[in-house]
């Protein structure tokens, strides 16, 4: 079992810092150990099978384990500057979870829980102590520890992770981890080993258990998406894939010189091609002019509407 407790020398994530979370110390998530939140709320925007026609109730937390330069969550997920986040009791975020739940197809799906594992199993621990059993689905960016992931397993319903890189140089320059290749690689697969290729739907079609890997394709890096998934399919062709073309370019990388841009109908093809190609034949492919939505603003109590 996962508890607060390992947040006095946090090891949680692969970065390892080692810090003292109760004391006042900040890794390199710059998060302490409290229930901070961004924010929880209905999100109609996601699979097909994660959102239904009601939506999840997505629990945001801020900062990331990440700094991806990119990133379309950069108001709650930076660690420095302002961001958008509330100090929570565990009683407020359950209340405020079930509140939300009401209007959704029960799923809480816990968003960047990385560096917040120890507060997403008290959060959930609560939820069930209540009775309130909903699907869970862990929503991270791949950059997990194969190790904290097998100690969420029977915990997780759902794991929607990403697989963002296999070439570590990039890994670097746009998300600050050199090691995200084979950290995600061995996280995925840890999270295979626990759920197997079937994703199993109620008779709503809404997942209950399973994995979606994601990958969002990004402008110039057409030969690097197709090499992700060439290392997918090693580990099976028959796991479900969102392949993601809601990408644009946020006020942070507008003078970047690949990342200004949206991803060409040229580069998305190739990379659909690619799915095809490889034997894919279950999950989904974001539409191109996707890259107009999804486009949140934390401000707002309903970031998505």
């Amino acid at each position: 079992m996962i508890d607060l407790n390992i947040l006095s020398n946090c090891t949680l994530c692969p970065r390892e810092c080692g810090v003292d979370r109760f004391g006042g110390s900040l890794g390199y998530c710059k998060s302490d150990a409290g229930f901070n939140i961004s924010s929880i709320c209905v999100h109609k925007g996601e699979e097909p099978v994660i959102s239904g026609k009601k939506g999840i109730c997505n629990v945001f937390f801020p900062h990331c384990n990440l700094q991806c330069v990119y990133c379309q969550n950069h108001d709650i997920s930076r660690n420095s500057g302002v961001f958008y986040t509330e100090k929570l009791s565990l009683d407020e975020v359950i209340l405020r979870i079930c509140e939300t739940l009401e209007q959704t197809e029960n799923i809480v799906g816990f968003v960047s829980p990385s560096h917040y594992i120890p507060q997403m199993t008290a959060i959930i621990r609560g939820l069930h102590k209540a009775g309130i059993r909903p699907v869970i689905v862990y929503n991270s960016n791949g950059y997990d520890k194969a190790a904290i992931l097998r100690m969420l397993e029977g915990m997780i319903d759902v794991y929607l992770p990403d697989f963002k890189y296999v070439d570590s140089a990039l890994a670097f320059e746009y998300s600050h981890s050199q090691d995200y290749p084979e950290v995600a690689a061995a996280a995925i697969k840890e999270m295979y080993h626990q759920k197997g290729s079937t994703l199993i739907v109620n008779d709503d079609g809404i997942a209950e258990s399973g994995i979606i890997i994601r990958h969002l394709v990004l402008p110039g890096s057409a030969d690097q998406s197709i090499e992700v998934l060439k290392y997918i399919a090693e580990i099976s062709p028959k796991l479900h894939l969102s392949i993601m073309a809601q990408y644009y370019p946020t006020a942070l990388v507008t003078s970047h010189p690949r990342l200004n841009r949206t991803i060409t109908i040229a580069e998305y093809q190739k990379v659909v091609d690619a799915f095809y190609k490889l034997g894919f034949s279950r999950g989904w492919v974001q539409d191109l002019v996707s890259n107009e939505s999804y486009r949140p603003n934390f401000c707002s109590r309903q970031p998505f509407e």
